[in-house]
C-alpha cells in the first residue's frame, strides 16, 4: 500500500523541489490527474512534474481522488446500484474468479476500492441480516478488523481494497492522522526551541473555547512585520476549495476570536489564496524563520 499524503524521498531531493504554485500551474496538475483515469496512485505526476514537491503531489492528488469519489457516490450507492453490484460481486465470486475481485470493479467504476469494499459489506449484511437495522459503527468495526466478517471471501476482498486504497479506509485515516499529529509536533518542538510560550489545542478547550486553533500563543510574536496570536497546522495543500472552507469554518472564527494569525499548509498551497494578509490571515508552506519576539519586560 502506498499512502499518496506522504511518501519518503531524499531530503536534498525535497529541499530542490517547489511547494508552492501558481493557479495556472495547479490547474495543470489537476488535469493530469483527471486524465490518467485509472491510476491509484500519484507516481505519474512525480515524473511529469519533477519540480514539484512530491509530498505536495500526492496531496493533490488525494484531494482530486476526494472530490471525484464524493461527485459519484449517491449514484453508485443508490439502493438499485448497490445492489446490483452486490449480485455482480456474488456471481464473480461463484465463477470462481481470483482474488481482487472489488479492486477490478472499483477500477472500472473509476471509484474508490474502499468505498465500494463498504457498499458491498453493508449490502450483504442486509442480506444476511434482513430484520436487523445496520449501524454505522458495526460496519466500521468490521473493516477496523475485516476477520470478523463471517464470509471469507468478501472478509477477503475487503482487506484487499483497504490495502489498494490510498485515500479512504481506516488503514488511509489512520496514517493521515499520524501525519497530522507529526507537524503539529514538529510545530510544537520548533516553538519550544524558540522559547516561545504557548497553549495548544487541548489547554484552550478545557478552558472552555469551541474553535480553537492548533497554537495560541501566550505573547504575540511578528513574521514580515505582521503580529501573530494563533498558529494553525495544516498537513495538506492549500487549494482554493480546501481553502475557502478553512476560512468559513475555522480560520475567520479564530481570527474574531484571537486576532491577526499564521496558518502553515506544510505541502504547500496556490499563490493568489494567500490575500488576506492586510486583514490577519498568513500563509506559509513552512515555520518562517524571521520572527520577532516581544520582550514583555519592554512593554513594563
Amino acid at each position: 500500500m502506498m499512502i499518496c499524503i506522504f511518501q519518503i524521498v531524499r531530503k536534498k531531493q525535497i529541499n530542490k523541489q517547489t511547494k508552492m504554485m501558481k493557479h495556472k500551474q495547479h490547474i495543470e496538475v489537476v488535469k493530469a490527474i483527471q486524465r490518467n483515469r485509472n491510476a491509484n496512485n500519484p507516481k505519474a505526476l512525480y515524473k511529469q512534474f519533477p519540480d514539484i514537491n512530491q509530498h505536495t503531489l500526492s496531496s493533490i492528488y488525494c484531494q482530486e481522488m476526494q472530490k471525484k469519489v464524493k461527485k459519484s457516490f449517491h449514484k453508485i450507492n443508490a439502493p438499485e446500484n448497490a445492489n446490483h453490484l452486490y449480485q455482480s460481486f456474488l456471481a464473480s465470486v461463484e465463477c470462481s474468479e481470483p482474488p481482487g475481485i472489488l479492486i477490478r470493479m472499483a477500477r472500472e467504476l473509476d471509484f474508490s476500492p474502499a468505498m465500494l469494499s463498504k457498499m458491498i459489506l453493508e449490502q450483504y449484511l442486509c442480506a444476511a441480516m434482513p430484520h436487523v437495522t445496520i449501524s454505522k459503527t458495526h460496519v466500521n468495526r468490521l473493516l477496523r478488523d475485516t476477520t470478523q466478517i463471517m464470509d471469507r471471501d468478501l472478509s477477503y476482498e475487503v482487506y484487499l481494497c483497504l490495502l489498494e486504497d490510498d485515500v479512504y479506509g481506516p488503514f488511509a485515516d489512520s496514517i493521515k492522522h499520524s501525519i497530522g499529529h507529526e507537524y503539529e509536533f514538529l510545530l510544537r518542538r520548533r516553538l519550544e526551541e524558540l522559547n516561545i510560550s504557548y497553549h495548544n489545542e487541548d489547554e484552550l478547550r478545557l478552558k472552555g473555547y469551541d474553535k480553537t486553533p492548533d497554537i495560541k500563543l501566550d505573547i504575540p510574536i511578528a513574521v514580515d512585520g505582521q503580529v501573530i496570536n494563533w498558529i494553525e497546522s495544516k498537513a495538506s495543500f492549500g487549494d482554493e476549495e480546501n481553502h475557502r472552507t478553512y476560512l468559513r469554518d475555522q480560520f475567520w472564527s479564530y481570527w474574531n476570536r484571537f486576532g491577526p494569525g499564521l496558518v502553515i499548509y506544510w505541502f504547500g498551497f496556490i499563490e493568489e489564496l494567500d490575500e488576506h494578509q492586510d486583514k490577519g490571515i498568513m500563509l506559509r508552506d513552512s515555520f518562517p524563520s524571521n520572527i520577532i519576539m516581544m520582550d514583555p519586560l519592554s512593554v513594563a
